[in-house]
């Protein structure tokens, strides 16, 4: 695999920052576009649009054939059982609350329990908050360990027979922790209690087969896994689809309307109301073929080797502490340096041209758990390079030399 042939496919990598070629380490918050998502967009509009399953003319068609196609490509990328089980949002967010909202609506009332984790983003956490402010329901955190995995054990140990949902990460966006969400799945599935899987960090970085997790929903954000800002997918089961309320209710969506009553449209198009964001999905598919064009067990195989090769590298410096040792990782490295406040780590190496981010990346309980305020954190794609780590490093020292650390 020619990284530097993958590198020059993203034009953002013949910038400057500061004067030094840009090394870009954080793709757990947005990955870069290479440059056949980016043609892509633009043929679009500039020769292509047009709104989709509307009008009958030849432009409005061929833009909906292209947006059902992209549908049939995360069908195939995801190992779906059909495209009415492939629903675009306009993020993961999006997709997370959708579910709250709707399984909420049907299956929740007051004292029922929702189990999550310590390891959750804000957008797997806050969605069920507002059910549990809304329906008086009860949020349950399963523990992680000092490592930051979870403890099997103790998860099964919280599930009831007032647990309705369970709601987990696929991958860690602090530690890189890979939650072994089939196993989870498993244990919930004997029990009949469905699991939502939150997939944003995960679908950048591993092979998702969605009928081999047996997940019931997952959720993933297309501008994480090298596709647009505004797009978003839920894969939901058929069976719940079908049961579950729509969304959002508007244009699109229905089958009829009248005075007295409304019909909705058959799925997907059930949960797609409104104008959709229909130039970044049908770019989404470039992504997928870009990365399909890779082969997802070299880019797995890539990131293992740079995540074991960063690891070791920043072990080696004085005073960078590295937060978590999961057992299985993925190229998602958080850390402190003692003394040093995260923003300044960032700031710092920013004069490098070294972007990362620095904060609690919208996981403030586990920062809470950590007993970290906030954590700087180096997080890898396809086009990081080992050369990219040694820069990171010498970056760091430079940050130890402006605050006198030895």
């Amino acid at each position: 695999m020619n990284i530097d042939n993958i590198k020059s496919q993203f034009p953002i990598f013949s910038k400057k920052i500061n004067g030094k070629s840009l090394v870009y380490l954080d793709s757990s918050n947005s990955s870069q576009k290479p440059m056949c998502v980016i043609n892509r967009l633009d043929t679009f509009y500039k020769s292509e649009f047009s709104n989709i399953g509307r009008s009958i003319h030849s432009l409005s068609v061929n833009a909906t054939n292209k947006f059902d196609e992209t549908r049939m490509s995360v069908k195939k990328f995801i190992n779906a059982g059909s495209k009415e089980e492939i629903i675009f949002t306009k993020n993961a967010t999006e997709s997370i609350n959708l579910i709250a909202s709707t399984f909420g609506q049907q299956n929740i009332k007051s004292g029922d329990e929702i189990l999550i984790t310590e390891l959750e983003h804000h957008s797997n956490y806050v969605p069920w908050h507002y059910l549990r402010e809304s329906k008086g329901a009860v949020i349950k955190f399963a523990p992680i360990n000092e490592d930051g995995d979870i403890i099997i054990s103790e998860f099964e140990k919280l599930i009831t027979p007032k647990t309705k949902i369970i709601a987990v990460t696929h991958l860690s966006n602090v530690t890189g922790t890979i939650v072994p969400v089939k196993e989870i799945i498993n244990i919930a599935h004997k029990k009949n209690i469905p699991v939502l899987v939150d997939g944003c960090q995960s679908a950048p970085h591993i092979k998702i087969d969605v009928k081999d997790l047996d997940c019931d929903f997952y959720a993933i954000s297309c501008h994480k896994v090298y596709g647009p800002t505004g797009v978003g997918i839920l894969y939901a089961k058929k069976d719940w689809l079908e049961k579950l309320p729509p969304y959002i209710g508007g244009g699109g969506m229905i089958s009829e309307v009248t005075k007295e009553k409304v019909s909705y449209a058959q799925l997907p198009e059930k949960y797609e109301a409104g104008t959709m964001p229909t130039a970044e999905v049908v770019a989404f598919n470039e992504s997928i073929k870009f990365m399909e064009s890779i082969g997802i067990e070299n880019l797995i195989n890539h990131e293992k080797k740079l995540t074991n090769y960063a690891l070791e590298k920043l072990r080696s410096i004085n005073s960078v502490q590295l937060v978590g040792n999961p057992k299985n990782k993925a190229g998602v490295i958080s850390f402190t340096i003692k003394g040093v406040h995260p923003h300044d780590i960032a700031t710092i190496l920013d004069e490098d041209g070294v972007a990362i981010r620095a904060g609690h990346h919208c996981c403030q309980i586990l920062h809470k758990k950590l007993n970290l305020p906030a954590t700087a954190r180096a997080s890898f794609g396809i086009y990081n390079t080992k050369d990219d780590i040694d820069i990171l490093c010498e970056a760091i020292e430079n940050c130890r030399k402006v605050f006198n650390l030895k």
